[in-house]
């Protein structure tokens, strides 16, 4: 016997042993579960399961857990070998709003595409669970305090769905928080002081550190004294909020829009022992009042991202880096600075020019007074096997400081 389920809950719905079954539907896209749903075991040779997967029909899993992995990596093997296939071939040129992509986009749109048909069918294979987030398979890992640290404490006494390949990263995210990242510049910022920062599930992990060193060596404005005010725009896992407290400043305000991004900021700005220093608000983009220092680091990517955590790289239209640009002179103080740091990754996949760029800062009354830039140091920089090497061995990032024209 369930108990009812609250609207807000998606559901996924089979049969097993004649009988209609259900349980809560978690995926951390969004998308609504697959409406064929066919019960998968050991038995099920790998190329049944590909076709199957390919058409849109999802496999609960049934048999070993470790099974299920292996299988996983079967499809994924098919799935690349495919992808290279289609690579190989001149790609048809994609619209994006009724207008031809620049060429020199292609690649990375592309690139796009396969990765969202193969995470739509390695999404298929799924793996249940009780109402505590215990599973009932041969060899299955304990997951319990993964879940509920990306879900909270378990509750009501319907069982739990979700994809495997969900759920590794969910573990695996699990592991990044209690591991933590090193971020070297809160290091020498403080030697004595922790230098760790602990992403949460969704949150997105700053493991580019080039951009925190960046933050942490420009000068400070001159209208910033230690009493002074900041702003941390989209803070995330409150790093900069973080480099900017162990920097002397006194008081910051480091903004988000998700819930579980300021639950994250809030526990390593405790760890870290700035905590005092920050005041947390859920709010798009500015609190309300002027700071001397206002810094934003949006998603460097014109595009639309497929899952809550891409909204930290990709940004359709560039609508965080817009509102930032058009609305930060409203909120900074008299000889105050705007920090913006961005990659132009996208300016190297054609996504959007650097005079864009600098028409927008000029739009915004804006003028660009001084520039601190650092090249990637990240593996896929030097990987030329990338289809997007190219565009990544060119790749800078630039702390722009800017403040209102007169």
């Amino acid at each position: 016997m369930t108990t009812a389920q609250p609207e807000s809950f998606a559901t996924i719905h089979w049969e097993e042993g004649g009988e209609p079954q259900s349980a809560r539907w978690r995926c951390e896209r969004g998308t609504a579960p697959s409406a064929r749903v066919v019960l998968a075991d050991d038995t099920m040779p790998a190329d049944v399961a590909y076709r199957l997967a390919c058409e849109g029909t999802a496999l609960l899993w049934r048999g070993d857990f470790q099974n299920a992995r292996m299988l996983l990596q079967s499809l994924a093997r098919r799935l690349d070998k495919t992808g290279e296939r289609k690579a190989k071939k001149k790609p048809a040129a994609p619209s994006v709003s009724g207008m031809p992509t620049p060429q020199v986009a292609l690649p990375f749109h592309q690139q796009r595409h396969l990765q969202a048909q193969r995470a739509r069918v390695l999404s298929m294979v799924l793996i249940g669970m009780d109402a505590q987030y215990a599973i009932a398979l041969r060899r299955a890992p304990e997951v319990q305090a993964a879940c509920a640290d990306a879900w909270g404490a378990p509750e009501g006494e319907l069982g739990q769905v979700v994809s495997l390949r969900e759920l590794q990263a969910l573990v695996g995210a699990h592991e990044w928080r209690k591991k933590g990242v090193e971020i070297p510049a809160l290091a020498k910022l403080a030697p004595k002081g922790y230098d760790r920062i602990h992403p949460h599930y969704a949150v997105f992990s700053p493991v580019r550190g080039e951009y925190v060193d960046l933050i942490a060596q420009a000068p400070l404005p001159t209208a910033l004294s230690k009493k002074s005010l900041a702003y941390d725009i989209g803070t995330g896992t409150g790093v900069i909020a973080a480099v900017l407290a162990r920097r002397g400043i006194q008081k910051i305000v480091a903004t988000d829009t998700d819930p579980r991004a300021l639950i994250c900021a809030r526990e390593n700005l405790e760890r870290l022992g700035v905590d005092q220093k920050v005041e947390l608000a859920q709010t798009d983009l500015f609190p309300e009042g002027k700071a001397a220092l206002v810094v934003c680091n949006p998603p460097w990517v014109p595009a639309k991202p497929s899952a809550p955590v891409e909204r930290a790289v990709y940004d359709e239209g560039s609508r965080m880096l817009r509102g930032f640009l058009a609305g930060v002179s409203a909120h900074l103080a008299p000889g105050g600075e705007a920090w913006l740091i961005l990659s132009d990754f996208a300016e190297h996949l054609g996504l959007r020019s650097r005079e864009e760029l600098l028409s927008w800062i000029a739009e915004a009354g804006l003028q660009v007074v001084g520039k601190n830039q650092i090249r990637p140091r990240h593996a896929k920089a030097q990987d030329s096997a990338n289809p997007l090497h190219q565009a990544r061995a060119a790749e800078m990032t630039t702390l722009w400081r800017l403040q209102v024209g007169w």
